[in-house]
């Protein structure tokens, strides 16, 4: 199968990797623009690029697919297949039309569940106990074309969204390259997604962060694990940002932002309570909740 891949972050460079392992010719690489990084903002290529430059693949960078000069491109790259992961630009018609088997795309969600840019993490945070990959055919709508390949994953109940995004890229990886050995085998089904039911995932802000103890704490757990590693929940303690990264549901209870134990640092909520295992105090190091009690002299009874 002669393959052209399109696809940006770390997801889709496990996925290129797999492509290529498998033994596919890769002819060529879509790929975003290189983005400043870090507090020196130094100039860096996708993780995409950089894999398909070690592997000394042709890669291109445009910063539009509608202006003809892509779809030229295409045209004389002459692939089998197009296949996107994570790519983060919408493919016109007149490139979807191109290749013999078609364009398809890897989405980490269960479709039509969770549409959009941040589906794992909307997973996480309405406590879902699974999410999934879905292989599907491209139209010109968002994640609305006809279904190939689903596989699910389980959601565990003190995962975070990284941990899960781990967990789906590699599944991911491996069900993009068992479709496209179907779809060269004339093997590949073609279900249509139930419209009506399709829910959507929104990026995630930094604004949705902030939370307060007099919050639920099941909520508040998912809250913690859904914007792990990013963008980060937090609450506010004398002015300054206190981040948690990891949490657990405690049995305990008491007021609203009680502290019930501080090994773990345990803190009532307004149902329940939360066990704060890991915090990133403002302008400090990470480290685990009892440290960051101890630190400020915490004892049980005082209030968050």
């Amino acid at each position: 199968m002669r393959i052209l891949f399109m696809g940006t972050p770390d997801i889709a460079a496990e996925s290129l990797a797999a492509i290529l392992a498998a033994g596919h010719t890769v002819c060529g690489v879509f790929t975003r623009e290189d983005k400043p990084v870090g507090r020196k903002q130094v100039l860096t290529p996708p993780p995409v690029k950089q894999l398909a430059l070690e592997h000394g693949l042709e890669v291109y960078q445009p910063k539009t697919l509608r202006d003809g000069k892509a779809e030229e491109t295409i045209r004389t790259l002459a692939p089998d297949l197009i296949v996107v992961v994570a790519y983060g630009r919408i493919l016109p018609a007149e490139v979807l039309a191109l290749p013999k088997f078609g364009c398809i795309n890897l989405h980490v969600s269960l479709l039509p569940q969770y549409r959009g840019a941040a589906p794992i993490q909307h997973a996480v945070l309405n406590g879902d106990p699974e999410t999934g990959v879905t292989i599907m055919y491209m139209d010109e709508g968002l994640d609305t074309g006809d279904i190939i390949t689903v596989a699910p994953v389980a959601i565990g109940e003190d995962e975070t969204a990284g941990e899960v995004f781990d967990k789906v890229s590699a599944l991911g990886a491996k069900t993009l390259v068992d479709t496209i050995v179907l779809i060269g085998e004339g093997k590949a089904s073609r279900t249509s997604q139930c419209h009506e039911k399709a829910t959507f995932a929104p990026p995630l802000d930094k604004a949705m962060g902030l939370f307060e103890f007099t919050g639920k704490a099941p909520a508040l757990h998912n809250l913690i694990r859904g914007l792990s590693p990013w963008p980060i929940a937090y609450f506010m303690q004398d002015g300054k940002k206190v981040k948690v990264t990891r949490s657990h549901k405690s049995e305990l209870t008491g007021k609203p932002g009680e502290v019930l134990a501080t090994k773990p640092l345990t803190v009532a909520c307004g149902e329940g309570a939360l066990e704060l295992l890991e915090v990133v105090p403002e302008g400090k190091r990470p480290m685990q909740g009892f440290e960051w009690a101890a630190g400020r002299r915490l004892k049980k009874g005082d209030l968050l």
